[in-house]
């Protein structure tokens, strides 16, 4: 009897799922792309932000173009994906994140800001422009930011990704 339940439970869910007439794909990584896209793109992100670390731009451009290749279906293109991507590094700052009792420094706080452009080429209203991000990473203020940074910008430029990621095939 549970078997004939579980059977006539499934045909009926399966009979429901196939006669919705729009469809969007699913993934586990939280985003949905819809069928039409087959392609993206990612152009070089440039670090204008006053104070620059010369491996910033390459691990935001590159970890943006991993993620997608990776947790998607779409195809990566030099330039004109139907999900293309541009912008900025606009801020790479160091600042005091906390203070102790007696005004000394006890973390530091590493921020970074992106302004991305976004060209959803099946669905224009879900392209953004000038769309700012920001992320950051506390670290111990008896280190010097340069013996720490790369690690710092490895975990910030993660967040930035899954940020962008989600801003642009998140939309459910």
């Amino acid at each position: 009897m549970n078997k004939l339940r579980n059977i006539i439970l499934l045909l009926a869910v399966a009979i429901i799922t196939t006669a919705c007439g729009y469809k969007v794909t699913y993934n586990l990584s939280g985003g949905s792309i819809p069928p039409e896209a087959q392609t993206f793109s990612v152009a070089y992100f440039p670090n204008n932000a006053p104070m620059v670390a010369p491996t910033l731009s390459n691990a935001l451009t590159e970890g943006l173009r991993d993620k997608f290749s990776r947790q998607t279906r779409l195809q990566q293109v030099e330039e004109g994906g139907d999900f293309a991507f541009e912008g900025e590094i606009t801020n790479y700052a160091s600042t005091t994140a906390s203070v102790s009792s007696g005004d000394y420094a006890l973390q530091n706080r590493l921020t970074i800001t992106v302004k991305v452009n976004f060209q959803n080429a099946v669905d224009q209203t879900l392209s953004f422009s000038n769309k700012t991000f920001s992320s950051y990473a506390d670290y111990d203020s008896s280190q010097l930011l340069i013996d720490v940074q790369d690690q710092l910008i490895e975990d910030i430029v993660e967040d930035l990704v899954n940020d962008i990621y989600m801003a642009a095939a998140g939309n459910w």
